[in-house]
């Protein structure tokens, strides 16, 4: 496949600390369609610098734009990836590429920029409601942590804003999460949404229920925990088990859904979410059965007189993997324009 005849072919990348994923295209082509595409392995490489290089040498085109979505916050042009050694500076990277421009923005900000392209097949529905022409939207994602962004309608197209508010301070909703609280303040100190709404949150909401025995721990599970690398799949896994469900893991579940619950629905109502709520992150779709059973629903809606207008505001998963590459791509293109 040879390259569009285009001096304005971009480059987007959704950054993480585990994984990068990159992939060139036409501006104005769809996002779908890419060029090039080639996912990395973050921590092989020293710096973004020197795995975008790898890969554009590996390809016939002329890129001049890119866009990257950076698992962290972006403060004037710059931002540094968890879990990595990377700092990235807008200008240093257009510099080192050799591009006209590069613009990094938080990777949730750019799963909120794909929102516009979604297809049905991309998401699931939670609440069908009835989105508001021209209302604001807003997306929280749950994965390695919380992250959440919005989009506001400017007249003519849906501008999509970064937020770090899953970082802001946990309020529970009940006697249950109270008592979590402040086991968990006497542990951090400052106890945010992420702290329990999130992968590395899910084992802490584990930890308090078995400790304050909501539950018996099984002696298998105790193993399997011990061994693992990641103890939020084992939990997982073991709630959804229709085989072998484990109890305190079901528990652990259905607290971690009903936070998520409360959390979006105070994002839907601090951002006035009327065109809709998206819950993008890794953790969505793994738990779809525990996100349908209701749970979810209740907790977001519960929000005293404020229930109607909640129950109003379309409420979806999206299920597919690449959101954050295709906002990335956008922004890039919109660049290159």
């Amino acid at each position: 496949m040879s390259a569009p005849k285009s001096d304005k072919m971009v480059l987007a990348g959704d950054i993480g600390g585990t994984k990068t994923h990159l992939a060139v295209f036409a501006p104005g082509s769809d996002v779908r369609t890419p060029f090039r595409e080639k996912i990395y392995t973050s921590g092989h490489y020293p710096s973004l610098e020197a795995l975008a290089r790898e890969f554009l040498a590996a390809i016939d085109a002329q890129v001049e734009y890119a866009g990257f979505g950076v698992a962290g916050p972006v403060v004037a042009g710059r931002a540094k990836i968890t879990n990595l050694p990377w700092v990235m500076d807008e200008a240093q990277l257009a510099e080192a590429l050799d591009l006209r421009s590069v613009h990094l923005l938080n990777d949730l900000e750019a799963i909120a920029g794909a929102v516009p392209t979604l297809r049905e097949a991309d998401r699931v529905v939670l609440n069908r409601g009835q989105a508001a022409s021209g209302g604001a939207v807003a997306v929280i994602a749950p994965g390695t942590g919380l992250g959440e962004a919005f989009l506001v309608w400017d007249g003519a197209r849906y501008l999509a804003q970064p937020s770090e508010g899953g970082h802001a301070d946990f309020a529970p909703s009940n006697a249950l999460e109270a008592g979590m609280l402040g086991r968990l303040q006497r542990r951090f100190g400052h106890v945010s949404w992420e702290r329990v709404c999130s992968g590395s949150g899910l084992p802490n909401i584990y930890d308090f229920l078995k400790t304050s025995g909501q539950a018996q721990e099984p002696d298998w599970l105790a193993e399997a925990l011990a061994a693992a690398d990641d103890p939020t799949a084992v939990i997982v896994r073991a709630a959804l088990d229709p085989g072998r469900p484990c109890r305190l893991c079901q528990a652990t579940l259905k607290t971690f859904v009903t936070i998520l619950g409360a959390e979006a629905g105070n994002l839907a109502l601090k951002v006035m979410a009327t065109g809709g709520v998206y819950l993008g992150g890794g953790m969505p779709p793994r738990i779809m059965p525990a996100l349908g059973d209701g749970s979810f629903m209740k907790a977001f809606v519960h929000k005293g007189r404020m229930a109607p207008l909640l129950r109003q505001m379309p409420v979806y998963v999206i299920t597919n993997p690449k959101a954050a590459l295709w906002g990335a791509a956008r922004r890039a293109m919109g660049s290159s324009a």
